[in-house]
């Protein structure tokens, strides 16, 4: 019984890819709830060893130290509590080996059984979940179980499923039930029935992993990816820099012959990737990022965040690009809003700026006139009252008016 128990409990642990002493510790609670089962009148506090090696089961009930013993199941005297534990004292607590069930092969085969796979399942979620969820952020690779145009596809990973919900994929790819895709895990979260894995197709990040995978550079820190714009099965812009002086960042992430770019591109289907330089000074940054069109102007007004950029007239569908796709794109992986111009409407605005700055500087001329004019006329003004009151006070002086009383 005890070469098959343990030849059992090694092929379990080994089938559910558990620890043996996470199993074994299973079967020991497992037993002690079985045996508590089977003589619940005692009221014992049962606990259960299993030795490893031989298979040998030992039972222990934890009882009071008491002077005199009134309940054999729960107490102990002094004099039997230290021979097991040395030193024990009246109100202390020793476990206490018990006798075997007479049925406790009976016992471990049919009521611990089910005890024991619930406790394994438990264990098995909880490593399913740590392992998973130290692959948060990492891309994994997963079989679909389940496809359906616009709905929530089931991959299984091998130990367990994910869920690819609809706004997470790429709405340039098709897929089908059997087909192996890469996927960028979100985020793991521990449920009852298992961990809930869910993954992505679309996350800007997928693309991050996939530029670390196929670039060494960046994998190793020579070459920093410093932002991305990504519209998932389109098209997506990279902003990276190198860490080390004579590194072309943009180089490094191509490849030779553009080998590295284009493993990526395969992965994501055919989605159109743009690796510009990044650079810490807003204008030199956004004329990278508005590639492959090549800005000749870039005005920036920081109070609203905004940027006017001047592009040639032949370049300006290529700047602003597909129903604005690649504006909207330079705005994302910059952080400014830009406002596209062509260099003829460009031009048009200057030169409506300068007349209206003409304009101004006449009205300003001629307001000076005006208020020089008026200013002379009050001065005038101003002169003709002092000349009146000065000849009123001569008057008075000569001929002064006198108050008399009548008679």
């Amino acid at each position: 019984m005890k070469s098959d128990f343990l030849i059992a409990l090694t092929q379990l642990a080994a089938e559910r890819h558990l620890p043996r002493e996470q199993v074994l510790g299973a079967i020991e609670v497992a037993l002690a709830s079985a045996f508590k089962k089977d003589n619940p009148a005692s009221g014992q506090n049962i606990s259960v060893t299993l030795n490893p090696n031989t298979g040998d089961v030992s039972v222990f009930a934890l009882k009071t130290v008491v002077e005199t013993v009134e309940d054999a199941d729960k107490e102990i005297t002094v004099a039997d509590a230290q021979f097991i534990k040395k030193g024990a004292v009246l109100g202390d607590e020793v476990a206490a080996a018990e006798p075997l069930p007479h049925n406790a092969s009976r016992i471990a085969a049919q009521t611990a059984k089910q005890v024991v796979l619930q406790r394994l399942r438990e264990a098995e979620r909880d490593l399913l979940y740590q392992e998973f969820q130290q692959h948060e952020g990492d891309i994994v690779s997963g079989v679909i179980e389940t496809a359906e145009p616009g709905r929530t596809i089931t991959l299984d990973l091998g130990r367990a499923q994910a869920v690819l919900p609809y706004e997470e994929q790429a709405p340039n790819e098709r897929y089908r039930k059997g087909q192996r895709t890469k996927v960028y895990l979100v985020s793991v979260r521990s449920t009852p029935k298992g961990p809930e894995i869910l993954v992505s197709r679309s996350h800007k990040n997928m693309l991050k992993r996939l530029f670390e995978i196929e670039v060494p550079e960046v994998y190793n820190g020579v070459v920093e990816i410093q932002a991305i714009a990504r519209e998932a099965g389109f098209r997506s812009k990279v902003a990276v820099s190198a860490t080390q002086p004579g590194i072309d960042p943009v180089g490094s992430c191509i490849g030779i012959r553009g080998n590295r770019i284009q493993s990526i591109v395969n992965e994501l289907q055919g989605e159109k990737i743009d690796i510009v330089s990044w650079d810490e000074e807003p204008r030199a940054f956004i004329t990278n990022a508005l590639s492959p069109s090549e800005p000749v102007h870039v005005e920036l007004l920081e109070s609203e965040q905004t940027a006017i950029v001047v592009v040639p007239d032949r370049q300006l569908s290529l700047a602003i690009g597909k129903e604005g796709q690649n504006t909207r794109l330079a705005a994302r992986l910059t952080g400014w809003r830009l406002d596209i111009k062509g260099t003829t409407e460009w031009e048009e605005i200057q030169e409506e700026i300068a007349a209206a700055g003409g304009a101004v500087a006449a009205a300003d001329e001629e307001a000076t006139e005006e208020t020089e004019a008026v200013a002379e006329v009050v001065e005038e003004a101003i002169a003709i009252v002092e000349e009146v009151e000065a000849a009123v006070e001569d008057a008075d002086v000569e001929e002064p008016v006198t108050a008399e009383a009548e008679p």
